[in-house]
């Protein structure tokens, strides 16, 4: 009878070991982005650019090298297309990190980021994106642009993004909150109502950017939604919670959104007008922060 048991135990263990081995296989990408460290994936022969492409002109950038929100990513890039050819700019979407060297980047005004995870470039590709911003080049990040997965690459996490995510939250994953703006005379937030209703993965981040000078142009309020992340842990950043901020790079404009995991994000109109006024910002087309433009390398 022992022996019966014996056996019996270890079938079923058999059995649960080899739906973990199938289940591991099945989803072995989505484990090697999220808990192995990322994917190591990284292109030395640039895309076709179209010959004539018009001026303003945007790079959209949906590359990943860790988590992908794939919907989101779609939905994005959809979204700057109609904006580009609404406003008859030139628009060019690639995830094909070799498109980050000079000759290709000076023919674009800014770049966006559009949910990029991971540790995407070379250190030639990181070298030329840094000159790119400095030199008078827009950036705007999108969501997963300003998560942890960045942080091999020092100048872009701690200067460029400006702030350290810690978690987004988990109990549950994605809330309705109410986000409010600031600095109502930046013309990133032209035609945007005082506050609205946001349904998001909300990021939190070790300490605001506006300790660091950065011009915060949106928060959340955390009374809600419930601030809380994986295991219980407490997401507070007290009244000062921003989700969109602007600093100057140089000679460039960087702009980031925490806003965007979900698909849907990109079809809510305050979201959008958001994108549009943003997208027209760092690209020079509105204000006069960070100084005149210049001669791209």
């Amino acid at each position: 009878m022992a022996r019966k048991i014996l056996r019996g135990i270890l079938i079923v263990v058999g059995l649960l070991l080899a739906v973990l081995a199938i289940q591991a296989f099945r989803y072995r990408d989505t484990i090697q982005r999220v808990f192995l460290g990322g994917v190591k994936v990284y292109e030395t022969q640039p895309p076709q650019l179209p010959a004539n492409l018009p001026r303003p002109a945007i790079l959209v950038f949906s590359k990943t090298n860790a988590f992908r929100h794939a919907d989101a990513i779609a939905a994005a890039n959809s979204l700057f297309q109609q904006i580009a050819h609404d406003k008859g700019w030139g628009y060019f979407q690639t995830e094909n990190g070799a498109a980050f060297r000079p000759d290709i980047l000076s023919r674009f005004d800014a770049v966006v980021f559009n949910n990029v995870s991971g540790d995407v470039f070379t250190p030639d590709q990181r070298l030329a994106f840094e000159a790119f911003v400095k030199n008078g080049g827009g950036f705007l990040g999108l969501h997963a642009a300003g998560d942890n997965s960045h942080e091999a690459w020092p100048w872009y996490a701690d200067n460029l993004i400006g702030a350290t995510f810690t978690m987004h939250t988990m109990s549950p994953q994605f809330q309705t909150a109410t986000v409010n703006l600031e600095d109502r005379a930046s013309p990133v937030l032209a035609g945007l109502p005082p506050s609205w209703k946001h349904n998001e993965e909300w990021y939190s981040f070790a300490a605001s950017p506006r300790l660091k000078g950065y011009h915060v142009l949106m928060t959340v309020d955390e009374r809600t939604y419930n601030p809380e992340g994986m295991f219980g842990k407490d997401l507070r950043m007290g009244t000062d919670h921003p989700v969109v901020w602007w600093h100057c790079v140089g000679k460039g404009r960087a702009l980031y959104s925490a806003l965007g995991h979900q698909p849907e994000a990109f079809r809510q109109a305050e979201y959008v007008r958001l994108l549009t006024n943003a997208v027209s910002w760092t690209a020079r087309q509105t204000g006069s922060e960070c100084g005149d433009a210049k001669a791209l390398p």
